[in-house]
């Protein structure tokens, strides 16, 4: 691994006002998709893993929308 990437990494990348409305805009659809899948899904360990990937997904999107070039 590069340095470069461990810095991306392991900094934190403030927001300008554009990433913070991309954020939003994910964080809403990941939402929308959740409550969707809540009400669609039947009660279970799958569900609850299916809830657990949605998160992981929303942090993994909002680390690309961090960590993009300026």
């Amino acid at each position: 691994m590069q340095s470069d990437d461990i810095e991306s990494r392991f900094t934190y990348h403030a927001p300008t006002d554009d990433r913070i409305e991309q954020h939003e805009q994910v964080r809403a659809e990941v939402r929308e998709l959740a409550h969707r899948l809540n009400d669609t899904l039947p009660e279970g360990r799958e569900k609850s893993v299916v809830m657990t990937k949605l998160e992981e997904a929303l942090m993994w999107a909002n680390a690309a929308i961090a960590r993009q070039p300026e």
